[in-house]
Order: structure tokens, then C-alpha cells, then sequence
């Protein structure tokens, strides 16, 4: 018996989702095109919310900021939930790696008294900075407009959430899991007076009402120079002082910190290109919020690593600028 195997090639009548091909045409579409673009709800409200009735449900207006076209606001790692996780999965894989090298060596119980002080008070009252960033990032996710940008700013929110756990993580480390690193790093973080002007900032950040705003300040300006001041400049002079057992713990936050800098300046560049008056507005915005934490930051580095603060944070500070010039936010 004979049996003839023959295949058939069955044209699609579609090749993506109508909102896809509306934009782009149809043709065959990413994953991540498929699940960001022309997402947003746009009619059929029903209400307005009971809490902010001059508002629809989902309102461009809730920002200064106007953009023609609001998918310009888009991720350049092309982050749809899958690529998001599967990208975070292989990280926390490296990272508990580190973390059982770093608990199965003691490293962390081996540092000098002085150096277990100040990463307790100079280093794990972060957490709450970080908890303050997942709820910014949410904010901006909640009232923001356009897919594009808000499923982006709910995915840095959950990597917030992340590093608040690995810092938490380090403070357990350092005590033997028995939670007092912890309990001294809130004490530090509500009263030591080093941690006040940052945590004024912070909180003040909760209450601006602008969500492009509050994205400028937390993401773009406190983020700009938190990051490079804690994560690179304080943790050379950590590493010199006590080896780099404390750096295989952070390696997460500078891999991260790349490109969640990326993301951040492709959207901020977009919407300063868009017009005049929203590279004004950025402009203002970043170059005063950056006032701000720079002075914040000094006492934070001085706890942090016991020698010139201000000087750290004036690299910073510079790092920052060169950065925001090259985004069209020139002072």
C-alpha cells in the first residue's frame, strides 16, 4: 500500500490583529507591537470616577505634557509581558546564585563593625526608597495614557518591588536572618536626620498630582543620581575598603539600571521632540527636581561610605546633566 503525503500551503486572510494592521499595515506583526499598540480604552467610559469627576475614567488631560500620538512613548527593549519575564527570570537566576555564594561564605557577617553599621543605616533604608518608586511607577501606570507607556511603568514598578527584596535580602545576610539589620534601617530611614531631605522628596513625589511629572522626578532625576552614587561611586570605596563580597549582591541593580536608563530617555526624548512648550515643562521639571536630590543625597553618601559626599554626588550631578543634554533638556 501506497500512501501520498502531500502539503498545502493555506494563505491567512489576516496576517495581525486589525488594531496592528490599522497602524502598520497588514503584514505579519512583533509580539510586542501586538500587545502594546492602540490597546488603550478610548470610548464607552460609562462614568466618570466618583473621586475625580472633572477627569474621564482614562484622560490625556491628567498631564501637562500633550502628545500627538501617545505610542511614541515606546520601549526600545520591547518589553510585552513573556519577553518581560523571561528576561527577569534568567536574572534572578544569576542573582540567587550570588546570594547563596555570598550566605554559604559568610561575607557579609566577615565585614568590619564599622562597614556592617553603615550598610545597615547607609544602605538598606533604600528599600523604602524603592517601595516609594513601585509606587510612583504605578501612578504613572494608573493615569497615564497610551499601552505603551503604562504597561512599561508597571513592569518598573514590579522591578522595584525586586530590588526592595534584594536589599531586604542584604539586611538579613548581614544580621543572620534575624530581621534587626531591618528593624535599624526603618528606624534610620524615619529618624536619622541623613535620611529626611531624601525622604521629604520622596513623599513629596506621592502627591504630585502630574504623572509625567512624578515620571521625570523619580525615574529619570532621582533614579539618575541615586543609582551611579550608591550602586557605582559608594560601592568602589566599599570594595576597596572590604572586598567585593557586598558587589556580587548588587550586580543585579547596575545591570538593571542600564536599561531601565534606556527606556527612560527614549520616552523623555520623544515627548521633548514633540514640541516646545513639553521640552520646557521636562526641562523645568528635571532641572529642579535634580536641585533637589542632589542636596538630599549628600548626607545619604556621608553615611553611607564616611568620606566626601558632596563631592560623589557633584560627579553625579554631572553624569546627570551631560545626560539630560543629550535628551534635549538643556537648562
Amino acid at each position: 500500500m501506497q500512501v501520498d503525503i502531500k502539503t498545502q500551503q493555506i494563505q491567512p486572510l489576516r496576517q495581525t490583529y486589525g488594531h496592528v494592521a490599522r497602524r502598520f499595515g497588514d503584514k505579519p506583526a512583533s509580539r510586542y507591537q501586538e500587545a502594546t499598540y492602540d490597546v488603550q480604552s478610548e470610548v464607552n467610559f460609562h462614568y466618570r470616577p466618583t473621586w475625580d469627576p472633572g477627569f474621564e475614567l482614562y484622560d490625556k488631560r491628567r498631564t501637562a505634557i500633550v502628545m500627538e500620538d501617545w505610542y511614541a512613548l515606546k520601549d526600545p527593549r520591547q518589553f510585552y509581558y513573556g519577553a518581560y519575564v523571561t528576561a527577569r527570570g534568567r536574572q534572578q537566576d544569576a542573582a540567587e546564585k550570588s546570594f547563596a555564594f555570598v550566605e554559604k561564605r559568610g561575607l557579609l557577617q566577615a565585614l568590619p563593625a564599622e562597614w556592617q553599621e553603615r550598610i545597615a543605616t547607609g544602605l538598606l533604608p533604600l528599600r523604602h526608597v524603592e517601595w516609594g518608586a513601585n509606587m510612583n511607577n504605578f501612578y504613572c501606570a494608573d493615569y497615564g495614557w497610551g499601552t505603551a507607556i503604562t504597561q512599561a511603568c508597571t513592569y518598573c514598578a514590579m522591578d522595584r518591588l525586586g530590588i526592595a527584596q534584594y536589599l531586604s535580602r542584604i539586611g538579613m545576610l548581614l544580621d543572620g536572618n534575624t530581621g534587626v539589620a531591618l528593624e535599624r534601617a526603618r528606624a534610620a530611614w524615619l529618624e536619622s536626620a541623613a535620611w529626611q531631605p531624601l525622604r521629604r522628596f520622596v513623599e513629596h513625589t506621592f502627591v504630585t498630582a502630574d504623572w509625567f511629572e512624578t515620571f521625570v522626578a523619580q525615574n529619570l532625576v532621582l533614579d539618575g543620581l541615586l543609582y551611579p552614587l550608591v550602586y557605582q561611586h559608594a560601592d568602589a570605596v566599599i570594595a576597596r575598603a572590604c572586598g567585593t563580597g557586598l558587589a556580587v549582591l548588587t550586580e543585579f541593580m547596575n545591570d538593571w539600571r542600564d536599561e531601565h536608563a534606556r527606556w527612560v530617555d527614549a520616552v523623555v526624548q520623544a515627548a521633548a521632540a514633540e514640541s516646545d512648550a513639553n521640552r520646557v515643562l521636562l526641562s523645568g521639571w528635571a532641572h529642579a527636581a535634580a536641585a533637589q536630590v542632589s542636596e538630599a543625597l549628600v548626607p545619604v553618601a556621608n553615611a553611607l561610605t564616611g568620606a566626601d559626599g558632596a563631592q560623589m554626588v557633584a560627579l553625579c550631578r554631572e553624569q546627570l546633566e551631560v545626560r539630560l543634554n543629550k535628551i534635549g533638556l538643556a537648562a
